[in-house]
């Protein structure tokens, strides 16, 4: 495996890597116990662009919460790719078959409170317009710049980025903000 140490590094800050192969949709199993509440969880996603730390929230989203740490120690985020990124917007990631529509292979529900707001650094689950408010999979996002404010309580918020918002805005620095895919300019690893 290559990894950022011993690849160049562009101009952007980013090391050259090359897409990793999709994997198969689901396969996962949900965790069967929360997290101890009286703990601080903190991830670490480590990409191609660099690090950034996400102190995760267990009042607002224990279930997801759980999932998430569940996924991140069996491997499941290795070598997944951030899928979409919009420019001043978010940064997406968490599908295993980086189409945009994967997951685990199952759900949870952490209906985020009605004032919910959205800003920078913000980490929340996407989720399809139909499914209920609060419902997760493993695809998550970050929040990277304000246009996010105007999104509707409707997705789990399930931490914050307490260090390494540089790496996410140089993430956020490869979208195009003509396309409305949101389809990266390179590869961002994790």
């Amino acid at each position: 495996a290559t990894t950022a140490a011993t690849t160049p590094v562009g101009a952007d800050g980013c090391a050259d890597v090359d897409v990793p192969p999709a994997r198969e949709d689901g396969g996962q199993t949900a965790p069967e116990e929360r997290l101890d509440p009286e703990r601080t969880y903190d991830l670490v996603f480590t990409t191609n662009c660099g690090s950034f730390t996400v102190r995760l929230d267990l009042e607002k989203a224990p279930a997801t919460a759980a999932s998430l740490v569940s996924l991140a120690e069996s491997g499941f985020y290795d070598d997944m790719i951030f899928h979409r990124i919009v420019p001043g917007f978010v940064i997406q990631g968490g599908d295993p078959t980086q189409s945009g529509a994967g997951g685990p292979g199952y759900q949870t529900v952490d209906p985020p409170p009605a004032d919910s707001t959205y800003v920078e650094g913000v980490v929340a689950m996407a989720k399809t317009g139909s499914e209920p408010p609060g419902t997760a999979g493993s695809q998550f996002f970050v929040v990277s710049g304000p246009s996010a404010a105007s999104l509707t309580p409707d997705c789990a918020i399930v931490g914050t980025v307490t260090s390494g918002m540089d790496t996410v805005e140089r993430i956020d620095g490869l979208g195009d903000a003509n396309d409305p895919n949101g389809t990266p300019t390179r590869p961002v690893v994790i």
